[in-house]
This record gives C-alpha cells, sequence and structure tokens, in this order.
C-alpha cells in the first residue's frame, strides 16, 4: 500500500474546509473576511475536541471559497443547469448545495485540477455527510457540469 501523499491529504482537508465554510456563508451570511480569517485561526489543522484536525492547503481553500463568492451566478447556474426537470437548488440539501458549488466551481475555473480527481474528491466528501445515493447524485451531478465545462 502507498504512503498517503501529504499534498493530496492537504488538498481533501481544504475541500472538506471550503463545503463547511460555503455552508456558513450560506446560512448565516458571514462577511467573507471573517469566515475566512475564523477559518484560517482555528480550522484548517487546528484541534477541535482534543483531536487534531488534517493540515488544509490554505491557498486552495481560499480559492475556492473566495471564488465561489465571486463567481456566485455562474456557478449556480451551472449546477442549476445539470438538475433533474423540476429541481432547483433552493429543493437540495443545504451541505449538498455547497458540496456540488465546490465542486463545480473547480471543474470550472480549476483546469490543473483533473476532472476525475475533482469529481472523486467531492463524492468523498459526500460521504462523510450522506449515504451511497446522495454520493451517486454528487457523482452524477459533476460528472454532467464536468461534460459541459471541460
Amino acid at each position: 500500500m502507498n504512503a498517503p501523499n501529504p499534498k493530496a491529504q492537504a488538498r481533501s482537508a481544504a475541500r472538506l474546509a471550503a463545503v463547511q465554510a460555503l455552508y456558513q456563508l450560506h446560512m448565516e451570511k458571514t462577511p467573507l473576511a471573517r469566515l475566512l480569517d475564523e477559518f484560517h485561526l482555528h480550522r484548517l489543522g487546528g484541534d477541535v475536541d482534543g483531536e487534531q484536525l488534517a493540515k488544509a492547503e490554505v491557498a486552495f481553500f481560499d480559492d475556492i471559497v473566495r471564488g465561489y463568492d465571486a463567481r456566485r451566478d455562474e456557478i449556480d447556474q451551472v449546477v442549476q443547469d445539470k438538475l433533474a426537470q423540476g429541481w432547483t437548488l433552493a429543493r437540495l440539501d443545504k451541505t449538498m448545495l455547497q458540496i456540488l458549488r465546490a465542486g463545480a466551481y473547480e471543474l470550472v475555473a480549476r483546469p490543473d485540477v483533473p476532472t476525475a480527481s475533482a469529481i472523486t474528491e467531492y463524492v468523498d466528501v459526500a460521504h462523510a455527510f450522506f449515504d451511497e445515493r446522495e454520493a451517486k447524485f454528487v457523482n452524477g451531478v459533476l460528472d454532467a457540469v464536468a461534460r459541459a465545462v471541460r
């Protein structure tokens, strides 16, 4: 078995934190600068209830959160276009919505990230919150987004 790649682990941690930050941005309307400061100081590789969090790649985290915020309408439209007829972003579970937003942002704005890597990573994030059915939904939507934008 191969040893874990520290850069890959840091990116995985950044993606999970970005989904959490986008959730907080969506639900609490925390100003972006304050939100980023809070995550930098307390959530990225910190200690929560005595458990050490994985070190996150801060610049990558910042790019996902700031990038989504700057391109919110474009990213939301790309995701909306790939939902089944009759479905809207507002109907989605709030955590699911943030997973799709972060994943779609990477697919749209980060050509340096391989398509399969981005999709797989967000399917893994979905597994942290949901069952297999929802993870497959994330896979399907992000695969459709990738086909449209790459």
